[in-house]
């Protein structure tokens, strides 16, 4: 678990070293140790505000803060002059801060300090300078004095009670209220304005009986001031009477007043214009007046609201689009209408923008002689204009650099150099705003570091997928290298993958891959190892768990849960029911075997799991628990299927809903739990039903959601716990109406077939998505980051692509698809951003450097082509290279080429794959979506000698007991001079082993005889050829098993040849005969003598009882004397122990020793063994026994 803790703290170095790596901007890892010894140029980290608006009332702090090594010294502008902190006795700077502190309690006035300050940060690598930030003090100003005289004015006139609020700043917040607090009621007649201004569309005699009084309320000082308050008096042309009004269903007429046409109070006129800058808010507004009063409507010329981002406020007076861009440009026209008419204004919005980021510079860290770039790209309305700094300098001042060259919004780097690090600034600014932004260039020269502890335990299961981490940093950015336990080649290839952050992944980890692992990493100034020790544990498995069960009421039941799992693991056992943990009460017994539940009762029905888990993987296994009791058990027999539900019948019909309700069938003694409610439609797929929706057993009646312009039949099907019903009979249909869309078509997406077209796809709707007749899509293209009007084509709704023609190569375009049918189209769309076909690109990458690693490795170095020549997105480098020819003499080699990728804009990688000892060729290229680019200049390299691959055709021969041969030719890779082989080998028996004996061959010896001194012991053999550089892949095996040790059969060998022609098969059949001829002569010498012998099998079978009478003159043996001839059993000294036994071959033959064949096997079967007795009395028969007589023979 260590292994784990410590991947998590060191994953975020990890990540962003590899992205940081993928786009030549590293991040110095926050690694206490190696920030304190790094060399790093100033950041930014903390700044105020660009527009500061400070509390009067309060001290003022304008923050800077920064990172470097060395720690930056903070210096102070004011309106473009250097500022002498030290001279001001109320303003001091923060410890370890650039941070200012202007302080007033002693004295002071805020307003002296107003003005545009700017922080530089300092360190020997670099300054760092944070925004211009505009100090204002805030201004709650009081309202002048003024009398108001009294607001006459005709009942039904329009009016406007202006506030003129005192120009604050920030400005104040506006409301309305009478002199005694009461808030003035606003409606559509009476409502205020953005100006603050209060507005009545026509004065009603009510309006005069309070007073109206303007307040402004200031945030930053938090106060409230009040405006003398206007008094209305109303002059009417009736008298106020209620009966009149009753007898008029028209108030206006009722009170004699003229109906009038709408006019606009604000704006004025029939038409104005109105700009906002991107990203900000929209507000339009129109208040008209009229008798009635004017509704207002809101409408964009040539297009549709953008739905999703517009509100309605004040009484739908004013429309707010929310994150305006360039596409909210346009004409928009309010409409006020009443009974006697309707006007019209027309405002002319025009959407601007301040500088926004494209691709904002990020920090850059190289190493001496490599190369990089910084990017700025930023747009805006006006387009933004570009100026670079370095160091707060302008560049075109700055001292000259040759490996450095400006290019519009580019800064080029060659060959950077230590001490040509600084921090460059990028200010793209326009009349709406600017942006500033700080990227350091750091050359460092810094040997490898590992990011993690030397040595780390990790566990795992089998069989799993494994990443070991191996958090890295370097100048240059080093080459990493895993080995297991110290030995071998590069760990790369086959289970095993190794990515460029360092992690080497072990696709399945097994038992064999246990070990310490090594982590190596290398550049030009050393190298750093870590040790990651890996132990691959068992899965944990429940092998028996527990089943659905349906006890009785009060019994008792088991549920089984039996684990198997690694013993070096914790194993820990719980239970869920229901998903949560279970609690083990007195009815409940927990034990290794599983869960008993005594005395079951109907709060024990559920789920039950069980969770076997160790530090390392979990197990569960689930099963249901259904309690019966007596009443349930006799019904159990019963129980089926539900009827299905009948008469059903529609009501309540609405344009997108109906109430579908239906009477429930039998449920056949099982409770129904669920009504599924199915629907079938006859214009797209007729007789085709689909799932509409679920409800509880518990209703039967629902009210149904519709989609327009669909001509629905319904059914229902009832579910309980043995299963689902047949269906209802279906329902009469219902034709919904149809209606504009609601989506646009998904996955809308552009991309070039060829050089000059952009071809742009979509997943239509579907058929109930249509929502009406004639569905047709408004396609919508123009180029990305330009002023020019949107291109559109309508196609019909069964097109999901369209190709647009004649666009110029890979350039990026905003692409949107809209629905449209008879009723209307669907909200405005997303936009997307596709791209123009690709061309192949231009240019080769140049100033290729390659050094050698290793003998089966380079590491290679290049400069980015430009971005205009790669005509298209940039997939990756890609290095091709071919096996020129081996150092070695006469050795033929393959010259196919082979290619490594490198994914993304870099300019390093390694390529790994090689054969050592070789003549290599290489040549680069980019490649792009349409392919290959032009190919590099060749470079050619050599790779050093390496260590050989296995000898083939190794050979392991046994002719006979004594000796084993040994038998191999030359590898097929030497990999450089082969100098010998090294052999080890060891006795095995069982589980034993004995010691690991060194052979060293010369490297002509292909063929090695060894003399056995255990003839019963196997041996396992580990051959390896031999270079300067070290021993090569080993070819093992083993000598054949006991079993077969008499036979002269290889135990391991390649090429085999006819089995007829073998050599041991030959003697196995030479031997089968002359076995066979043998027992021929034993069983003609037993006939000679007239005496029976019954003869047994090897194993020890008792004779039958026939065989032990003595009345026909056979001879009686007991079983305790019939036992087999044992084998010997051999130490790993080679020493032979005799097993102890009554049983033995002296008692047999001419008393001489037992003789074998010349393989070592024996001759014959033995009998049985004569009583002592009968054999001392009867010598004569000693020499004529089977026996004896077989030994005679030999």
């Amino acid at each position: 678990m260590v292994m784990q803790r410590y991947l998590l703290t060191y994953m975020g170095v990890v990540l962003t070293l590899y992205l940081h790596q993928f786009i030549r901007a590293i991040e110095v890892p926050r690694d206490p140790s190696i920030q304190d010894e790094l060399s790093q140029p100033p950041t930014i980290t903390k700044q105020s505000v660009k527009n500061y608006i400070v509390d009067p009332r309060d001290n003022i702090i304008i923050e800077c803060d920064a990172k470097g090594n060395p720690f930056p010294i903070f210096t102070w502008t004011r309106n473009g002059k250097f500022f002498n902190v030290a001279k001001d006795p109320r303003v001091s700077m923060r410890r370890r801060s650039g941070t200012l502190s202007i302080d007033f309690r002693s004295g002071g006035r805020p307003e002296d300090y107003e003005g545009e300050y700017q922080c530089f940060a300092r360190n020997d690598f670099g300054t760092a300078i944070s925004n211009k930030i505009v100090l204002q003090v805030s201004k709650s100003p009081l309202w002048p004095k003024e009398n108001l005289d009294i607001q006459e004015v005709h009942e039904g006139a329009p009016l406007i009670l202006a506030c003129n609020p005192p120009p604050g700043l920030p400005p104040p917040a506006i409301f309305w209220m009478s002199s005694s607090m009461e808030p003035i009621h606003q409606d559509k007649r009476v409502s205020q304005g953005q100006n603050g201004d209060l507005y009545f569309s026509n004065v009603m005699q009510e309006d005069a009986l309070t007073d109206y009084s303007c307040n402004a309320r200031f945030a930053f000082t938090h106060t409230i001031q009040q405006k003398n308050p206007y008094t209305l008096k109303v002059l009417t042309k009736q008298p106020h009477n209620e009966t009149s009004f009753r007898n008029h269903t028209d108030i206006y007429s009722a009170r004699g007043v003229t109906e009038r046409h709408p006019s606009f109070m604000y704006p004025t006129g029939t038409s104005s214009s109105q700009m906002v800058l991107r990203g900000e808010d929209l507000l339009l507004e129109c208040i008209a007046s009229g008798v009635p009063t004017p509704d207002i409507m809101w409408h964009k010329r040539g297009g549709e609201l953008p739905v999703g981002r517009i509100s309605y406020e004040n009484f739908k007076k004013a429309l707010r689009i929310a994150n305006v861009s360039e596409e909210d440009s346009g004409e928009y026209f309010c409409l006020a209408s009443n009974k006697v008419g309707s006007s019209r204004h027309t405002v002319s919005v025009r959407v601007k923008a301040a500088p926004y980021w494209l691709d904002e510079p990020e920090n850059l860290v190289l190493a001496p002689g490599e190369g990089g770039r910084l990017i700025c790209r930023a747009n805006g309305n006006p387009k933004p204009s570009i100026q670079w700094l370095v160091n707060g300098e302008p560049i075109e001042s700055s001292l000259p650099n040759p490996s450095r060259e400006v290019k519009g919004d580019t800064v080029m780097f060659r060959d950077a150099q230590i001490g040509s690090s600084a921090v460059y600034q990028c200010n793209a600014s326009n009349e709406h705003g600017y942006l500033l932004a700080n990227a350091f260039v750091s050359v460092l020269d810094v040997s490898p570091r590992i990011l993690a502890p030397r040595s780390q335990p990790m566990k795992v299961i089998h069989n799993n997928r494994t990443l070991l981490d191996c958090p890295f940093f370097g100048s240059p950015i080093p080459t990493t290298r895993w080995f297991k336990n110290g030995q071998g080649n590069t760990l790369d290839g086959g289970n095993y993958r190794m990515y460029e952050n360092g992690t080497l992944e072990i696709k399945m980890a097994r038992k064999e891959d246990q070990g310490t692992y090594t982590c190596v990493a290398t550049n030009i100034l050393g190298k750093a190892e870590i040790q990651v020790r890996l132990e691959v544990k068992d899965p944990t498995r429940i092998i028996t768990g527990p089943t659905d069960a349906v006890p009785k009421k009060g019994s008792t039941i088991h549920l089984s849960c039996r684990v198997k799992y690694d013993p070096t693991l914790k194993l820990t056992v719980s239970w869920l029911k229901d998903d949560s943990p279970l609690y083990i009460g007195n009815r409940m017994k927990k034990d290794e075997d599983g869960l008993t539940i005594y005395g079951v009762s109907e709060k024990d029905q559920g789920y039950y799991t069980c969770v076997a888990s160790t530090e390392l993987d979990r197990d569960t296994a689930r099963a249901h628990l259904t309690v019966l009791d007596l009443m349930t058990l006799s019904l159990s027999l019963l129980i089926a299927r539900p009827d299905r539900p009948r008469d059903l019948e529609l009501t309540d019909l609405a344009e997108r809903s109906v109430r579908l309700t239906w009477i429930p069938g039998d449920d056949n003694n099982s409770p129904i739990t669920d009504y599924i409610v199915e629907f079938e439609e006859d214009k797209f797929q007729p007789g085709v039903w689909h799932n509409h929706s679920r409800y509880p057993g518990s209703v039967n009646s629902a009210v149904l959601r519709l989609a327009p312009y669909v001509n629905y039949q319904f059914r229902v099907i009832a579910v309980n716990e043995v299963g689902s019903s047949y269906p209802s009979l279906p329902s009469e249909r219902y034709q919904t109406n149809g209606a504009r869309p609601e989506i646009n078509p998904t996955g809308v997406q552009g991309a070039g077939t060829s050089k000059n077209n952009m071809v742009i796809s979509w997943t239509p709707l579907n058929a109930t998505q249509a929502y009406g007749p004639k569905l047709k899509y408004i396609v919508k293209w123009r180029r990305r980051d330009t002023r020019e009007s949107w291109s559109n084509v309508t196609v019909s709704g069964d097109v999901s692509k369209y190709t647009v023609t004649q666009t110029p190569t890979y350039v990026p375009y905003e692409i949107k698809v809209q629905a449209e049918n008879e009723f209307g189209r669907a909200a405005e769309p997303d936009v997307v951003i596709g791209y123009s076909g690709e061309d192949y690109p231009k240019a080769a990458p140049t100033d290729i450097r390659l050094r050698v690693l290793n003998s089966t490795a380079i590491s290679l170095q290049w400069t980015r082509v430009y971005p205009d020549t790669i005509q298209g997105q940039l997939k990756e480098y890609r290095a091709y290279f071919w096996r020129e020819s081996s150092l070695l003499k006469n050795l033929w080699v393959s010259k196919k080429k082979q290619s490594e990728s490198f994914i993304g804009d870099r300019t390093r990688g390694i390529v790994s794959r090689l054969f050592p000892y070789s003549n290599y060729k290489l040549e680069m290229v980019v490649v792009n979506g349409r392919g290959d680019g032009p190919r590099s200049e060749i470079k050619e390299f050599t790779t050093p000698e390496g260590v050989p691959s296995a000898p083939r055709y190794f050979k392991i021969r046994q002719p006979n007991v004594d000796t084993i041969t040994l038998e191999w030719e030359h590898p097929e890779h030497p990999n450089g001079i082969l100098i010998g082989y090294t052999l080890r080998y060891q006795a095995f028996n069982g589980s034993k082993t004995g010691r690991t004996i060194v052979e060293n061959f010369s490297p002509n010896q292909t063929k090695f005889l060894l003399q056995r001194t255990d003839p019963i012991s196997r041996y396992r053999f580990d051959l390896r050829s031999r270079t300067q550089i070290g021993d090569g892949e080993p070819a093992k095996g083993e000598s054949p098993s006991s079993l077969n040790e008499g036979l002269p059969t290889p135990a391991y060998t390649k090429n085999q040849g006819d089995i007829a022609t073998q050599g041991w098969f030959i003697g196995l059949m030479c031997a089968i005969a002359l076995l066979v001829l043998i027992l021929l002569i034993v069983c003609f010498i037993k006939r000679s003598r007239g005496g029976k012998y019954p003869v047994r099998e090897n194993k020890d079978v008792p004779l039958d009882p026939d065989d032990q009478k003595v009345d026909n003159g056979s001879f009686d043996y007991s079983d305790e004397d019939n036992k087999p001839l044992q084998g010997s059993q051999t130490s790993l000294d080679g020493t032979i122990k005799q097993q102890e036994s009554d049983d033995s071959l002296v008692d047999y033959g001419e008393g001489g020793e037992g003789q074998f064949n010349e393989d070592g096997s024996f001759i014959g079967q033995y009998t049985v063994k004569k009583d002592k007795e009968e054999t001392e009395g009867n010598e004569s028969s000693e020499a004529t026994s089977p026996v004896n007589a077989i030994y005679s023979l030999a």
